[in-house]
């Protein structure tokens, strides 16, 4: 099937590559110009295991193109996807539908014969409708279907996610549109992947209700490390306790810093604003944010705990500034609160991160960005572990007391063991082990 994908971002890129990889022909729209000339010169734009080769291949075999012009590629589409951003508008945390309806407006003057318009962008209820609302306005003689069909892709483990989903979940009630999503996603069905057919309406909210889950699951168990250190408990102990319950399972029960990246945060908050337009409040989800917010904004508290309570003139260390590992990606990262928190109590900042410095020195004032994890922690007076990249998990830890003013480490991934920090000698403060 012939597929235009606009957006060539986190999710557009690894979608179209992906039905590319499927034997789809897939076209990926873009209206920046350096991100198209950058991609037809074999480079991504983003970081994502994996990603540089699969889109290669598929170049080569004459699969997937990218273009900053798509009208050839939407006339000619079986299907388009819209997979743009839908950042949280500013002021009132709604979604910033802007790109989403600016698609919608270019693919109504170019659909030719039957095609399906499908939001791959997480966007609100009710968001299917408008579009059809506005195609239908521009082209009340255009055959088309709107479709919803929410990705679910964790950054660092994208392409697995996309042809190895627990499920995939399409929002139609147009029986050629179902046989086309069918289509599409056929190459699944030698997993056995279920594909859930809901209406249009339910599909949007599956996609928040998804994500929000996740959030709360995360906060619960950042609220039960408060209390284990209260009390003396260990929180991995619980989490694999409460995790082994099949009915809980133990993904999402790590506790750390609080979430970000560019679901949880955005994702939470819509849904918050959503509910409370439709007059259906939700408020497990409304604590979910506010606590989530107040805890990264606390963890440089934690450092300045260990070393006396005063940061004037100290140097603080942080190894890893993305909000997760396997990814360059910033958003709403926990090093967005901390860096800056420590800065206002007159610490220093170096910091070193595999992926994610030229995005960091963008965002981060005042940080020295250094080549290594060494090189990082030399001179300084603790380090704070923030993202639990691999290369951190097996630092050569006597050569890094070494290098530190101070033998002090925060780890806020629980990376390392209490035990084996303290018999080297090292101040040592984790999450939630007493």
């Amino acid at each position: 099937m012939r597929v235009a994908m606009i957006g060539t971002g986190y999710v557009g890129l690894v979608s179209g590559a992906c039905f590319a990889d499927f034997g789809h022909v897939v076209t990926c729209v873009d209206k920046d110009p350096s991100k198209i000339e950058r991609l037809e010169r074999g480079e991504i734009p983003i970081f994502e295991p994996g990603l540089d080769d699969l889109v290669a291949r598929n170049v080569r075999d004459g699969r997937l193109s990218f273009a900053l012009d798509g009208a050839e590629a939407i006339r000619a589409a079986d299907a388009v996807f819209i997979a743009v951003g839908t950042p949280s508008r500013r002021g009132d945390g709604h979604a910033d539908l802007s790109y989403v309806h600016a698609a919608a407006e270019e693919i109504a003057g170019l659909i030719e014969g039957f095609t399906v318009v499908v939001t791959k962008s997480t966007v609100p209820v009710g968001t299917g409708d408008e579009i059809e609302r506005i195609i239908r306005e521009r082209r009340p003689d255009a055959d088309f279907a709107v479709v919803s069909n929410p990705e679910f892709l964790r950054e660092g483990a994208a392409i697995e996610d996309f042809k190895r989903p627990d499920r995939v979940v399409v929002g139609t009630e147009d029986e050629r549109a179902r046989e086309v999503m069918h289509e599409l996603y056929r190459p699944l069905n030698l997993n056995e992947t279920p594909i859930l057919f809901t209406g249009r309406r339910t599909s949007e909210l599956i996609k928040y209700a998804a994500n929000a889950f996740l959030a709360m699951k995360i906060t619960f168990i950042n609220e039960m490390a408060d209390l284990c250190e209260k009390v003396g408990a260990d929180v991995q102990q619980v989490a694999r306790g409460i995790g082994l319950d099949n009915r809980i399972g133990g993904k999402f029960l790590h506790a750390g810093p609080g979430y970000g990246g560019s679901c949880f945060p955005k994702d939470t908050l819509a849904l918050v604003r959503t509910a409370s337009d439709a007059g259906a409040p939700v408020r497990l989800i409304e604590t979910t944010v506010e606590i989530n917010d107040a805890r990264k904004k606390a963890m440089a508290g934690r450092v300045a705990q260990v070393l006396g309570g005063d940061l004037k003139g100290k140097r603080v260390a942080l190894l890893g500034l993305t909000f997760k590992p396997n990814t360059d990606d910033m958003r709403d990262a926990p090093s967005l609160d901390v860096a800056p928190a420590l800065q206002a109590m007159g610490a220093e900042v170096q910091a070193f991160d595999p992926e994610g410095m030229a995005e960091a020195a963008k965002l981060l004032d005042g940080v020295a960005f250094k080549d290594g994890p060494y090189e990082a922690v030399e001179g300084a007076d603790a380090v704070v572990i923030l993202t639990e990249w691999n290369q951190f998990r097996a630092l050569d830890l006597d050569r890094v007391k070494r290098l530190l003013r101070q033998p002090v480490m925060v780890d806020l991934r629980n990376i390392y063991r209490p035990e084996d920090m303290r018999a080297r000698g090292f101040r040592y403060s984790s999450i939630g082990r007493g």
